[in-house]
């Protein structure tokens, strides 16, 4: 992922990056981001809800796969964060508003755990909650300003193919929410 400020990936990272602080910045949605962040730092929020669905559910189902496909996506996002070493964004214009585990932004991790979340729990709590969640993050990570847009998509699309590789590796008992 390039970092030169002349591509157009990155004028157009740069230019939502900056339109979503402007729209947002100063709305109740920065408390929200912020509490979204700390849901989603390592993925232990959703790491921390597939836990409990599988403590509580008459169905086991595939609570479990749910779990290492969360894990597997979020490992996934830090190595290729790792390899890539792209760094966060240093905008005068747009300081971070919440401290971050690392300095490297390519892709969200965040984003990698929530889409594979978003997939593995579906069948659970629907898809358009599950979409609303990872749509949440990924504005979230922006406005907050510790990620450019493409960030947020590479690691949304990198959750979701990790969580869809777990789903096609066996078949799936069909869950309801706690049922």
């Amino acid at each position: 992922m390039s970092t030169v400020p002349g591509t157009a990936v990155m004028r157009v990272d740069l230019l939502l990056l900056r339109s979503t602080r402007a729209r947002l910045g100063g709305t109740p949605a920065v408390p929200v981001a912020r509490g979204l962040s700390h849901f989603g730092e390592h993925g232990l929020g959703w790491l921390a809800l597939g836990g409990a669905g599988w403590a509580v559910a008459r169905n086991r189902g595939d609570w479990p796969r749910s779990l290492a496909a969360i894990v597997a996506a979020h490992a996934t996002g830090v190595v290729v964060k790792r390899l890539v070493r792209r760094p966060r964004p240093a905008l005068d214009d747009v300081p971070p508003l919440v401290r971050t585990a690392g300095r490297l932004s390519f892709p969200s991790a965040h984003c990698c755990s929530t889409a594979a979340a978003a997939v593995a729990f579906a069948p659970v709590f629907g898809r358009p909650l599950m979409a609303g969640a990872l749509v949440a993050m990924g504005v979230s990570r922006v406005l907050l300003g510790v990620h450019y847009p493409s960030d947020v998509l590479a690691g949304s699309a990198i959750g979701g193919l990790v969580a869809a590789g777990f789903n096609a590796a066996g078949p799936r008992a069909p869950r309801k929410a706690f049922s």
